[in-house]
Protein backbone atom coordinates (compact mmCIF):
# COMPACT_ATOMS: atom_id res chain seq x y z
CA UNK A 1 0.00 0.00 0.00
CA UNK A 2 1.35 3.42 -0.93
CA UNK A 3 1.39 6.30 1.59
CA UNK A 4 -1.13 8.20 -0.56
CA UNK A 5 -3.52 5.24 -0.57
CA UNK A 6 -3.17 4.84 3.18
CA UNK A 7 -3.80 8.54 3.67
CA UNK A 8 -6.96 8.36 1.58
CA UNK A 9 -8.21 5.34 3.51
CA UNK A 10 -7.49 7.10 6.81
CA UNK A 11 -9.39 10.22 5.69
CA UNK A 12 -12.45 8.22 4.69
CA UNK A 13 -12.26 6.15 7.86
CA UNK A 14 -12.12 9.22 10.11
CA UNK A 15 -15.14 10.67 8.34
CA UNK A 16 -17.09 7.44 8.81
CA UNK A 17 -16.09 7.20 12.47
CA UNK A 18 -17.17 10.81 13.02
CA UNK A 19 -20.60 10.06 11.53
CA UNK A 20 -20.93 6.88 13.55
CA UNK A 21 -20.00 8.58 16.81
CA UNK A 22 -22.43 11.36 16.10
CA UNK A 23 -25.22 8.77 16.07
CA UNK A 24 -23.92 6.92 19.15
CA UNK A 25 -25.94 9.13 21.45
CA UNK A 26 -29.06 8.04 19.60
CA UNK A 27 -30.63 4.94 21.10
CA UNK A 28 -31.81 4.02 17.61
CA UNK A 29 -28.30 3.07 16.46
CA UNK A 30 -28.76 0.75 13.49
CA UNK A 31 -26.69 -2.43 13.65
CA UNK A 32 -26.58 -5.43 11.29
CA UNK A 33 -29.38 -8.01 11.65
CA UNK A 34 -28.76 -10.16 14.73
CA UNK A 35 -26.01 -7.87 16.04
CA UNK A 36 -26.16 -6.33 19.52
CA UNK A 37 -24.99 -2.91 20.65
CA UNK A 38 -23.28 -3.04 24.06
CA UNK A 39 -22.99 0.51 25.44
CA UNK A 40 -20.04 0.39 27.89
CA UNK A 41 -21.64 3.20 29.96
CA UNK A 42 -24.40 0.80 30.94
CA UNK A 43 -21.97 -1.65 32.57
CA UNK A 44 -19.41 0.54 34.33
CA UNK A 45 -21.21 -0.09 37.63
CA UNK A 46 -23.11 -3.33 38.25
CA UNK A 47 -23.41 -3.19 42.05
CA UNK A 48 -22.67 -5.59 44.88
CA UNK A 49 -25.71 -7.75 44.12
CA UNK A 50 -24.57 -8.51 40.58
CA UNK A 51 -24.81 -12.28 40.02
CA UNK A 52 -22.97 -12.69 36.72
CA UNK A 53 -19.38 -12.17 37.89
CA UNK A 54 -16.98 -13.83 35.45
CA UNK A 55 -14.44 -15.55 37.69
CA UNK A 56 -13.03 -17.56 34.80
CA UNK A 57 -11.35 -15.84 31.87
CA UNK A 58 -12.79 -18.47 29.54
CA UNK A 59 -16.33 -17.15 30.09
CA UNK A 60 -17.42 -14.47 27.64
CA UNK A 61 -19.28 -11.22 28.35
CA UNK A 62 -22.80 -11.63 26.97
CA UNK A 63 -25.06 -9.40 29.10
CA UNK A 64 -27.90 -9.64 26.57
CA UNK A 65 -27.85 -13.46 26.63
CA UNK A 66 -27.85 -13.48 22.86
CA UNK A 67 -27.45 -16.90 21.25
CA UNK A 68 -24.14 -17.26 19.37
CA UNK A 69 -22.86 -16.73 16.82
CA UNK A 70 -23.56 -13.01 16.69
CA UNK A 71 -21.82 -9.65 16.40
CA UNK A 72 -21.25 -7.44 19.45
CA UNK A 73 -20.83 -3.73 18.79
CA UNK A 74 -19.04 -1.86 21.59
CA UNK A 75 -18.43 1.33 19.63
CA UNK A 76 -20.36 2.72 16.64
CA UNK A 77 -17.12 2.84 14.64
CA UNK A 78 -17.32 -0.96 14.45
CA UNK A 79 -20.08 -0.51 11.89
CA UNK A 80 -17.36 0.67 9.50
CA UNK A 81 -15.91 -2.83 9.87
CA UNK A 82 -19.11 -4.82 9.59
CA UNK A 83 -21.16 -2.82 7.14
CA UNK A 84 -24.94 -2.78 7.39
CA UNK A 85 -25.73 -6.41 6.63
CA UNK A 86 -22.92 -8.51 8.11
CA UNK A 87 -23.74 -11.97 9.42
CA UNK A 88 -21.75 -14.89 10.83
CA UNK A 89 -22.43 -18.23 9.15
CA UNK A 90 -21.00 -21.69 9.61
CA UNK A 91 -19.17 -22.88 6.49
CA UNK A 92 -17.74 -26.24 7.60
CA UNK A 93 -17.58 -28.38 10.73
CA UNK A 94 -16.30 -31.70 12.04
CA UNK A 95 -17.42 -32.17 15.67
CA UNK A 96 -14.85 -33.97 17.78
CA UNK A 97 -11.82 -32.99 15.66
CA UNK A 98 -10.01 -29.65 16.04
CA UNK A 99 -9.17 -29.48 12.34
CA UNK A 100 -9.28 -25.65 12.12
CA UNK A 101 -6.83 -24.20 14.63
CA UNK A 102 -4.21 -21.88 13.16
CA UNK A 103 -1.90 -20.96 10.25
CA UNK A 104 -4.59 -19.56 7.93
CA UNK A 105 -3.29 -18.41 4.55
CA UNK A 106 -5.56 -17.03 1.85
CA UNK A 107 -4.36 -17.61 -1.71
CA UNK A 108 -6.33 -15.27 -4.01
CA UNK A 109 -5.30 -17.05 -7.22
CA UNK A 110 -6.94 -20.25 -5.94
CA UNK A 111 -9.60 -18.48 -3.86
CA UNK A 112 -8.72 -20.95 -1.12
CA UNK A 113 -7.83 -20.81 2.58
CA UNK A 114 -5.18 -23.16 3.94
CA UNK A 115 -5.00 -23.91 7.68
CA UNK A 116 -3.72 -26.40 10.27
CA UNK A 117 -5.29 -28.60 12.91
CA UNK A 118 -4.63 -28.19 16.62
CA UNK A 119 -1.15 -29.42 17.58
CA UNK A 120 -1.08 -31.03 21.01
CA UNK A 121 -4.63 -30.17 22.04
CA UNK A 122 -7.07 -32.85 23.23
CA UNK A 123 -9.06 -32.86 19.98
CA UNK A 124 -6.05 -32.61 17.68
CA UNK A 125 -5.27 -36.34 17.85
CA UNK A 126 -1.56 -35.78 17.58
CA UNK A 127 1.43 -35.61 19.88
CA UNK A 128 4.90 -37.03 20.35
CA UNK A 129 4.19 -39.84 17.86
CA UNK A 130 1.64 -38.26 15.52
CA UNK A 131 1.70 -35.21 13.28
CA UNK A 132 -0.99 -32.55 12.82
CA UNK A 133 -2.62 -32.00 9.42
CA UNK A 134 -2.89 -29.08 7.00
CA UNK A 135 -6.10 -28.65 5.01
CA UNK A 136 -7.72 -26.22 2.61
CA UNK A 137 -11.22 -24.98 1.87
CA UNK A 138 -12.33 -23.68 -1.52
CA UNK A 139 -13.99 -20.30 -1.00
CA UNK A 140 -15.70 -20.42 -4.41
CA UNK A 141 -17.58 -23.50 -3.21
CA UNK A 142 -18.38 -21.66 0.03
CA UNK A 143 -19.76 -18.65 -1.84
CA UNK A 144 -21.92 -20.79 -4.10
CA UNK A 145 -23.32 -22.79 -1.20
CA UNK A 146 -24.11 -19.71 0.89
CA UNK A 147 -25.82 -18.07 -2.06
CA UNK A 148 -28.21 -21.00 -2.31
CA UNK A 149 -29.49 -20.81 1.27
CA UNK A 150 -30.02 -18.40 4.15
CA UNK A 151 -28.66 -20.89 6.67
CA UNK A 152 -25.36 -22.58 7.41
CA UNK A 153 -23.44 -24.86 5.06
CA UNK A 154 -20.89 -27.62 5.48
CA UNK A 155 -18.30 -27.55 2.71
CA UNK A 156 -15.97 -30.51 2.33
CA UNK A 157 -12.34 -29.61 3.10
CA UNK A 158 -9.28 -31.16 1.49
CA UNK A 159 -6.30 -32.45 3.49
CA UNK A 160 -2.83 -31.93 2.05
CA UNK A 161 -0.36 -34.80 1.86
CA UNK A 162 2.79 -33.03 3.05
CA UNK A 163 6.32 -34.48 3.36
CA UNK A 164 7.69 -35.61 6.72
CA UNK A 165 9.86 -32.48 6.94
CA UNK A 166 6.68 -30.57 7.86
CA UNK A 167 5.88 -31.38 11.49
CA UNK A 168 3.14 -29.68 13.57
CA UNK A 169 2.29 -26.58 11.50
CA UNK A 170 1.11 -23.81 13.81
CA UNK A 171 1.56 -20.49 12.00
CA UNK A 172 1.52 -19.23 8.47
CA UNK A 173 1.41 -16.24 6.14
CA UNK A 174 1.57 -15.47 2.48
CA UNK A 175 1.46 -16.15 -0.32
CA UNK A 176 5.24 -15.83 -0.11
CA UNK A 177 6.61 -15.70 -3.66
CA UNK A 178 3.70 -17.90 -4.71
CA UNK A 179 4.08 -20.41 -1.88
CA UNK A 180 2.54 -20.99 1.53
CA UNK A 181 4.94 -19.93 4.29
CA UNK A 182 4.53 -21.99 7.45
CA UNK A 183 6.24 -22.22 10.80
CA UNK A 184 6.22 -25.63 12.44
CA UNK A 185 6.49 -26.43 16.13
CA UNK A 186 8.46 -29.60 15.47
CA UNK A 187 7.59 -32.95 17.01
CA UNK A 188 9.56 -35.10 19.45
CA UNK A 189 13.21 -34.66 18.41
CA UNK A 190 12.29 -33.37 14.94
CA UNK A 191 13.18 -29.66 14.85
CA UNK A 192 10.80 -26.70 14.52
CA UNK A 193 11.22 -24.94 11.19
CA UNK A 194 10.22 -22.33 8.65
CA UNK A 195 9.06 -24.05 5.48
CA UNK A 196 7.77 -23.05 2.03
CA UNK A 197 5.02 -25.25 0.60
CA UNK A 198 3.66 -25.21 -2.93
CA UNK A 199 -0.11 -24.57 -2.65
CA UNK A 200 -0.77 -26.94 -5.56
CA UNK A 201 -0.16 -30.70 -5.82
CA UNK A 202 2.19 -32.38 -5.12
CA UNK A 203 2.65 -29.78 -2.33
CA UNK A 204 6.43 -30.00 -2.40
CA UNK A 205 8.10 -28.33 0.57
CA UNK A 206 11.40 -26.51 1.13
CA UNK A 207 12.74 -25.99 4.64
CA UNK A 208 14.30 -22.52 4.99
CA UNK A 209 15.40 -22.62 8.64
CA UNK A 210 15.44 -25.23 11.41
CA UNK A 211 18.01 -24.08 13.96
CA UNK A 212 19.83 -21.21 15.64
CA UNK A 213 23.47 -22.00 14.87
CA UNK A 214 23.04 -25.62 15.89
CA UNK A 215 20.43 -25.11 18.62
CA UNK A 216 16.85 -26.22 18.06
CA UNK A 217 14.11 -23.68 18.62
CA UNK A 218 11.44 -24.47 21.21
CA UNK A 219 8.26 -24.68 19.11
CA UNK A 220 7.72 -21.96 16.52
CA UNK A 221 4.24 -20.45 16.67
CA UNK A 222 3.56 -17.63 14.18
CA UNK A 223 5.24 -15.71 11.36
CA UNK A 224 4.84 -12.51 9.34
CA UNK A 225 6.88 -10.74 6.66
CA UNK A 226 7.97 -7.16 7.29
CA UNK A 227 6.06 -5.12 4.66
CA UNK A 228 8.18 -4.07 1.71
CA UNK A 229 10.82 -6.76 2.36
CA UNK A 230 11.13 -10.53 2.33
CA UNK A 231 12.47 -10.63 5.90
CA UNK A 232 10.67 -13.01 8.24
CA UNK A 233 9.75 -12.43 11.88
CA UNK A 234 8.57 -15.32 14.01
CA UNK A 235 7.66 -16.20 17.60
CA UNK A 236 9.02 -19.12 19.61
CA UNK A 237 7.16 -20.00 22.84
CA UNK A 238 7.38 -23.33 24.70
CA UNK A 239 3.96 -24.76 23.86
CA UNK A 240 5.46 -27.87 22.25
CA UNK A 241 6.79 -28.93 25.65
CA UNK A 242 3.74 -27.66 27.54
CA UNK A 243 1.49 -29.71 25.26
CA UNK A 244 3.61 -32.83 25.45
CA UNK A 245 5.03 -33.19 21.95
CA UNK A 246 8.44 -31.51 22.28
CA UNK A 247 11.38 -31.91 24.71
CA UNK A 248 12.00 -29.45 27.52
CA UNK A 249 12.81 -25.99 26.08
CA UNK A 250 16.43 -24.91 25.82
CA UNK A 251 15.97 -21.29 24.71
CA UNK A 252 14.11 -18.26 26.10
CA UNK A 253 10.70 -17.46 24.64
CA UNK A 254 11.59 -14.81 22.07
CA UNK A 255 10.78 -13.13 18.76
CA UNK A 256 13.31 -13.63 15.96
CA UNK A 257 14.23 -12.00 12.67
CA UNK A 258 15.38 -14.17 9.75
CA UNK A 259 16.80 -12.75 6.53
CA UNK A 260 16.65 -15.55 3.94
CA UNK A 261 19.01 -13.69 1.62
CA UNK A 262 21.89 -13.73 4.13
CA UNK A 263 20.89 -16.58 6.45
CA UNK A 264 21.24 -14.29 9.46
CA UNK A 265 18.98 -15.02 12.46
CA UNK A 266 18.75 -12.81 15.52
CA UNK A 267 16.49 -11.94 18.42
CA UNK A 268 14.47 -8.72 18.12
CA UNK A 269 12.32 -8.94 21.28
CA UNK A 270 12.25 -10.90 24.53
CA UNK A 271 10.82 -10.77 28.07
CA UNK A 272 7.66 -12.70 27.19
CA UNK A 273 6.01 -15.61 28.92
CA UNK A 274 4.62 -17.11 25.70
CA UNK A 275 5.03 -14.92 22.58
CA UNK A 276 2.32 -16.06 20.23
CA UNK A 277 0.76 -14.10 17.34
CA UNK A 278 2.63 -11.44 15.39
CA UNK A 279 1.60 -8.74 12.91
CA UNK A 280 2.80 -5.47 11.39
CA UNK A 281 1.10 -2.23 10.46
CA UNK A 282 0.82 -1.60 6.72
CA UNK A 283 3.99 0.55 6.67
CA UNK A 284 6.08 -1.82 8.80
CA UNK A 285 6.79 0.91 11.35
CA UNK A 286 4.98 -0.87 14.18
CA UNK A 287 4.64 -4.48 15.26
CA UNK A 288 2.19 -6.32 17.49
CA UNK A 289 2.99 -9.44 19.50
CA UNK A 290 0.48 -11.34 21.62
CA UNK A 291 1.63 -12.90 24.89
CA UNK A 292 -0.59 -15.83 25.86
CA UNK A 293 1.29 -16.41 29.11
CA UNK A 294 -1.80 -17.21 31.17
CA UNK A 295 -2.38 -20.36 29.09
CA UNK A 296 0.14 -22.86 30.37
CA UNK A 297 -0.60 -26.22 28.77
CA UNK A 298 -0.18 -29.00 31.32
CA UNK A 299 0.64 -26.33 33.94
CA UNK A 300 -2.93 -25.07 33.65
CA UNK A 301 -4.29 -21.55 33.45
CA UNK A 302 -2.90 -18.72 35.59
CA UNK A 303 -5.12 -15.68 35.13
CA UNK A 304 -2.53 -13.40 36.74
CA UNK A 305 -0.03 -13.97 33.92
CA UNK A 306 -0.13 -11.98 30.68
CA UNK A 307 -2.95 -12.34 28.19
CA UNK A 308 -1.86 -9.19 26.46
CA UNK A 309 -1.19 -7.63 23.08
CA UNK A 310 1.99 -5.54 23.07
CA UNK A 311 2.86 -2.93 20.48
CA UNK A 312 6.40 -2.05 19.42
CA UNK A 313 8.19 0.40 17.19
CA UNK A 314 10.29 -1.27 14.50
CA UNK A 315 13.74 0.32 14.42
CA UNK A 316 14.28 1.56 10.83
CA UNK A 317 17.94 0.50 10.86
CA UNK A 318 18.16 -2.68 12.92
CA UNK A 319 14.50 -3.76 12.74
CA UNK A 320 14.66 -4.55 16.44
CA UNK A 321 11.37 -4.16 18.31
CA UNK A 322 11.60 -1.13 20.61
CA UNK A 323 9.37 1.04 22.81
CA UNK A 324 7.30 -1.85 24.11
CA UNK A 325 3.90 -0.88 25.50
CA UNK A 326 0.55 -2.50 26.24
CA UNK A 327 -1.84 -2.22 23.31
CA UNK A 328 -4.79 -4.24 24.61
CA UNK A 329 -5.88 -6.83 27.14
CA UNK A 330 -8.89 -8.99 26.15
CA UNK A 331 -11.55 -9.59 28.77
CA UNK A 332 -11.79 -13.31 27.97
CA UNK A 333 -9.27 -15.98 27.12
CA UNK A 334 -5.90 -15.14 25.61
CA UNK A 335 -5.01 -13.18 22.48
CA UNK A 336 -3.68 -15.70 19.99
CA UNK A 337 -3.38 -15.06 16.25
CA UNK A 338 -3.51 -11.45 15.12
CA UNK A 339 -4.39 -9.64 11.87
CA UNK A 340 -4.94 -6.01 10.78
CA UNK A 341 -7.34 -4.42 8.35
CA UNK A 342 -6.67 -1.48 6.06
CA UNK A 343 -8.27 0.93 8.55
CA UNK A 344 -5.68 0.03 11.19
CA UNK A 345 -8.03 -2.08 13.32
CA UNK A 346 -6.47 -5.04 15.13
CA UNK A 347 -8.16 -8.47 15.24
CA UNK A 348 -7.20 -11.28 17.59
CA UNK A 349 -8.61 -14.71 18.40
CA UNK A 350 -9.65 -14.79 22.05
CA UNK A 351 -11.71 -16.75 24.56
CA UNK A 352 -15.18 -16.52 23.05
CA UNK A 353 -14.51 -15.29 19.54
CA UNK A 354 -12.58 -12.69 17.58
CA UNK A 355 -12.05 -9.31 19.27
CA UNK A 356 -11.45 -6.11 17.31
CA UNK A 357 -9.70 -2.99 18.62
CA UNK A 358 -9.16 0.29 16.82
CA UNK A 359 -5.68 1.69 16.22
CA UNK A 360 -5.68 3.34 19.66
CA UNK A 361 -6.44 0.05 21.45
CA UNK A 362 -10.15 0.64 22.17
CA UNK A 363 -12.34 -2.45 21.96
CA UNK A 364 -14.90 -1.69 19.26
CA UNK A 365 -16.50 -5.06 18.62
CA UNK A 366 -16.48 -8.84 18.72
CA UNK A 367 -17.45 -11.73 16.51
CA UNK A 368 -18.96 -13.72 19.37
CA UNK A 369 -18.95 -17.52 18.93
CA UNK A 370 -18.88 -18.56 22.61
CA UNK A 371 -15.82 -20.71 21.96
CA UNK A 372 -12.10 -20.15 21.58
CA UNK A 373 -11.02 -18.94 18.16
CA UNK A 374 -7.27 -18.94 17.74
CA UNK A 375 -7.02 -17.34 14.29
CA UNK A 376 -8.79 -15.63 11.41
CA UNK A 377 -7.96 -14.50 7.87
CA UNK A 378 -9.38 -11.99 5.41
CA UNK A 379 -10.64 -13.25 2.06
CA UNK A 380 -12.56 -11.59 -0.75
CA UNK A 381 -15.70 -13.18 0.73
CA UNK A 382 -15.12 -11.73 4.19
CA UNK A 383 -13.43 -12.77 7.42
CA UNK A 384 -12.89 -16.52 7.83
CA UNK A 385 -12.73 -17.49 11.51
CA UNK A 386 -11.09 -20.73 12.67
CA UNK A 387 -13.02 -22.26 15.57
CA UNK A 388 -11.24 -25.58 16.14
CA UNK A 389 -14.10 -27.96 15.24
CA UNK A 390 -15.71 -25.49 12.84
CA UNK A 391 -15.09 -22.54 10.53
CA UNK A 392 -17.24 -19.45 10.14
CA UNK A 393 -17.48 -16.66 7.60
CA UNK A 394 -18.36 -13.08 8.61
CA UNK A 395 -19.31 -11.21 5.43
CA UNK A 396 -17.93 -7.88 6.59
CA UNK A 397 -16.91 -4.93 4.45
CA UNK A 398 -13.48 -4.35 6.04
CA UNK A 399 -10.48 -5.49 4.00
CA UNK A 400 -7.35 -7.08 5.39
CA UNK A 401 -3.81 -5.95 4.75
CA UNK A 402 -2.16 -7.55 1.73
CA UNK A 403 0.11 -10.26 3.18
CA UNK A 404 1.55 -11.40 -0.15
CA UNK A 405 5.29 -11.19 -0.85
CA UNK A 406 6.18 -11.15 -4.53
Amino acid sequence: MTPSTASAILTVTLALVSCAKASASNSDLTVPPGAVYINPLMYNVVGANYTEWRNLSTVGFDPTNTAPPFIQVFDPSFLNVTGSSATIRLITSNPGFAFAHEAPIYVPDLNAVFFSSNDGGPLGYNGWYNNSVVSMINMTEVDMALASTTGDVNIQIQTLNLPDTVQMVNGGTGPYKGDLLFVTSGRALLPPSIVRVNPSPPYNATVLLDNLLGRQFNSLNDIKILPGTDIMFFTDPTYGWLNGFRPEPMLPSQVYRFDPSTGQVRVVADQFVHPNGIAFTYDGKSAFVTDSGSSGGFLGTNQTLPATIYKFDVDPQTQAFTNRRVFAYPDSGIPDGIQLDTMGNVYSGCGEGTHVWNAEGTLIGKFYLNSTTAEMIFTKSGLVILDEEAMYLANIQAQGLDLATL
